[in-house]
């Protein structure tokens, strides 16, 4: 029997379907960081992973890939360039706070829900 982890880790198209689903359900108007999009997807520490997945997304897609920040709640794309413009004017109008290239975690902050049983 092959260790479902083990399985996710070998296979691209499974690990890309557990971020995009897990992305999808980041509310308006809350944020969460690579490593965190990454654990709760079940991929591990794979903030990296997450970052160049999702700067190869298609140029129309649907998820809400600005809400994913750096660590600490920082833009991680540059200022000026036209996908951090775009990022940074998606946040403001979801009424997310930007203050020095950063947003408050602990406000805007995504804390999905914990389910047990």
């Amino acid at each position: 029997m092959t260790d479902p982890i083990q399985a996710c880790e070998n296979d691209p198209q499974i690990r890309r379907t557990a971020l995009y689903s897990t992305l999808a359900q980041v509310p308006e108007g809350k944020v969460v960081s690579y490593g965190q999009l990454a654990e709760l997807a079940g991929l591990g520490r794979a903030a990296r992973w997450v970052g160049r997945t999702l700067s190869q997304l298609p140029g129309d897609t649907k998820l809400p890939w600005h809400r994913v920040l750096g660590a600490g709640g920082r833009i991680s794309l540059p200022a000026g360039s036209p996908s951090g413009d775009e990022q940074r004017a998606r946040l403001r109008m979801e009424g997310v706070t930007i203050l020095n290239n950063r947003v408050d975690i602990r406000r805007h902050g995504w804390r999905p829900v914990e389910h047990s049983g």
